[in-house]
């Protein structure tokens, strides 16, 4: 019964972090593996490695509704993810050797400057107010492989670094509207997940018992995040993300580890 129970904890707390990871383009991993140290005492990598589980299938599903609002450009996304694949697997075997104090402190410095950047004020721009804009410009060639070895390393490091450094850079760097960013950058999300899940899983970093269930979960609400973001004004939705990351990284850096 016990067992049982904590099962159906898991499913449902996979649902609500799968509406929110739709929502914000990001898998619920974020939410995850801080509330997976609350709840069951997780050092930093075994939190990661556990959120893999259902980040992989909630931005599969996520990639599939945001395909269906705004074609994503995926020529583009080819290019970057050969290059964040390959970074994402280095980089997760070198996070393996990081003490889970030191990554617990950086991934939460990480999010601090990431909502800081993303949430400066910056003059607005057309893609701001008009949630129906034209596709931005093209992402220039050469930014393509920096982008999928900056997303690659961070998914291979923080598990959830790879779309909170993609969507902000192509917000801000190339004028692209918010849920497109979140969707092409769910594209890059796909492969360095599943990169990221094998080598925790051959560090032994990885709970399936808790993750299975926080899948299934997940998957079955991903899909009315993503509807409720197309719902959303643009900076509403981005104020939301940053909002996100801090006060994600203020519940990591104020409690024990």
């Amino acid at each position: 019964m016990h067992n049982l129970l904590l099962t159906v904890l898991n499913f449902g707390l996979g649902a609500v972090l799968g509406a929110a990871g739709g929502l914000l383009g990001i898998g619920g991993g974020l939410i995850a593996i801080p509330i997976l140290s609350y709840l069951y005492g997780m050092d930093q990598h075994l939190a990661q490695g556990t959120a893999l589980v259902m980040i992989v299938p909630n931005v599969l599903m996520g990639l599939l509704r945001y395909h269906q609002k705004h074609r994503i450009d995926l020529r583009s996304a080819a290019a970057i993810v050969l290059f964040a694949t390959a970074s994402s697997y280095v980089a997760a075997r070198l996070a393996a050797g990081i003490s889970s104090s030191d990554l617990h402190t950086l991934f939460a410095v990480f999010l601090v400057v990431l909502a800081l950047y993303f949430g400066w004020p910056k003059r607005s721009s057309a893609s701001d107010d008009d949630v129906h804009a034209s596709p931005a410009r093209p992402i220039p060639q050469a930014a393509l492989p920096l982008l999928g070895i900056a997303s690659g390393g961070m998914s291979g490091v923080f598990t959830v670094g790879g779309s909170l450094v993609v969507v902000p850079a192509l917000v801000s760097l190339f004028g692209m509207q918010q849920t497109r960013a979140q969707g092409l950058a769910l594209t890059l999300v796909v492969p360095g997940a599943l990169v990221a899940l094998v080598a925790y899983a051959q560090e032994g970093n990885v709970s399936w018992a808790i993750g299975l269930p926080m899948a299934l979960g997940g998957v079955l609400s991903v899909s009315w995040g993503v509807a409720l973001a197309h719902t959303l004004p643009t900076a509403r939705l981005r104020t939301l993300f940053c909002l996100v990351l801090l006060g994600t990284a203020g519940g990591m850096l104020f409690a024990p580890h």
